[in-house]
């Protein structure tokens, strides 16, 4: 027959529940101090990551309008930096590497010629975080629109 120890010979270690929510505690408040921060920086990183790509946008606009004579007519413009447009003599594309990127946002950039902004030029834009055109957080050409 097996006999157990008895309750006094026995040594359990384990943690009290008082214990463990004081460690979830610390851990909250920590996640709530942090979090916040990255946040922000995701967000900036999105937004540098438009400007860049508008400013590659604007090197090959710039290639294609020197080959062609003008830049791209009308709002699907930028498609003409990939496959060549049937009315353009003097194309020397593809302009660039690969297909037309969505914003970071996984919304589609905007491009117009004549542009609103720029009526000598091209607007080219992203919609931006809240993904609606014409609001203060559009990225433009490069830059954050103020209207």
């Amino acid at each position: 027959m097996r006999t157990f120890p008895s309750s006094a010979h026995r040594s359990v270690r384990a943690f009290t529940l008082v214990e463990l929510l004081l460690v979830l505690v610390i851990l909250g408040t920590l996640a709530a101090l942090v979090l916040p921060k990255f946040t922000g920086r995701t967000e900036q990183a999105r937004i540098t990551a438009t400007q860049t790509q508008i400013a590659t946008f604007a090197t090959a606009l710039d290639a294609f309008e020197v080959d062609t004579g003008s830049y791209p007519l009308g709002t699907g413009g930028l498609q003409s930096l990939v496959v060549a447009p049937g009315d353009i003599s003097g194309w020397r594309g593809p302009y660039l590497k690969s297909d037309i990127p969505l914003d970071p946002w996984g919304h589609a950039y905007i491009y117009e010629f004549p542009g609103r902004n720029n009526p000598s030029g091209y607007d080219l834009r992203s919609a931006g975080p809240d993904g609606q055109i014409n609001t203060a957080d559009d990225i433009v050409n490069g830059t954050i629109s103020g209207r």
